[in-house]
């Protein structure tokens, strides 16, 4: 069921996730469009969360935005925001979560100064831009990687803060899979005023649109975007993982699908977190009504395929 509606302001509006957002050109969407936008989300009940681009908009467009329930995802150092992405890796400090998108050897470069971060933002999400080129050496640094940061995680627990970095502390949190739901639980309306499954497919082709706000939304096939249809992550425990269609359809052509690569990655970090939570349980009473995440033999849940049921 659809629970959020997320809408583009304009052609250059901040990439928060895998994907690039290249266009440089500013074209902001049209007032009446915004308007008919917020109007359709109110009318679905639907949580908005506006992504800006670098500049402030119009005061006409303020207005819009404010006559709504909704979140404001912004380019690091913008005021008044929910949410800020900052794209390549800078040290920043906010009293707002803060998505950081960076390639995997920013992070192999950088894990230090990350891992001093933790403790200047309320939250840290790594956004790591090009999944689909880890290579097998590339997960064994991952791994010590996230050893190294869970060390730091701990030693904030330990002194009383409470951290929390994506990919070490959700997993800990979490009961079911907390995927990020595009073309399910969320869609993406563009600057053209046509739907998308997320805004990476409207970048990456403008014509993959899945309905507009005139006749509103006509996906095709979209039992492929639950998780009941996904034969690979329903009987997968890295709840943490987003599960990206857009990764999916880009490196095995299915929306249901994940690569190797994004299914390794994701119980890399499950693995991490197991060990992270064992760490902090031995300080003290941590998460009791949380389980102990079970140790596992695989890093692909395909490799037991011949386990499901």
């Amino acid at each position: 069921m659809l629970q959020y509606l997320i809408i583009l302001l304009d052609e250059t509006s901040t990439s928060f996730c895998h994907y690039e957002n290249a266009n440089q050109e500013r074209k902001l969407m049209p007032l009446d469009v915004l308007k008919e936008g917020v109007r359709f989300g109110m009318m679905e009940n639907l949580m908005i969360q506006f992504v800006y681009p670098d500049y402030e908009l119009p005061q006409a467009y303020q207005e819009v935005v404010e006559s709504i329930d909704h979140s404001k995802i912004k380019p690091y150092g913008q005021e008044d925001a929910d949410v800020l992405i900052v794209n390549g890796f800078q040290k920043v400090k906010a009293d707002v979560p803060v998505v950081l998108r960076i390639t995997k050897q920013e992070l192999f470069v950088h894990q230090e100064e990350i891992a001093v971060m933790l403790g200047d933002v309320p939250r840290l999400n790594v956004v790591l831009t090009d999944v689909e080129a880890f290579a097998e050496a590339d997960f064994e640094t991952y791994k010590k990687v996230l050893a190294g940061l869970s060390s730091e995680v701990e030693k904030l627990y330990v002194d009383g803060k409470s951290p929390q970095l994506n990919l070490l502390t959700d997993r800990m949190m979490l009961s079911q899979m907390n995927n990020c739901g595009a073309g399910d639980t969320s869609i993406t309306l563009a600057p053209n005023g046509k739907f998308y499954v997320c805004p990476a497919f409207y970048y990456e082709n403008e014509a993959d649109s899945i309905g507009d706000l005139e006749h509103g939304l006509g996906i095709k096939n979209k039992q492929l975007y639950k998780l009941e249809y996904a034969p690979i992550c329903r009987h997968c425990d890295a709840w943490q993982c987003k599960r990206c269609v857009w990764l999916n359809c880009k490196t095995t052509l299915e929306v249901n699908t994940p690569s190797h690569e994004q299914c390794v990655v994701a119980h890399l970090e499950r693995n991490a977190s197991r060990e992270l939570l064992r760490s902090i349980r031995q300080h003290g009473t941590f998460l009791p009504e949380r389980e102990e995440i079970k140790e596992i033999d695989y890093l692909d849940p395909f490799d037991k395929r011949d386990t499901w049921q």
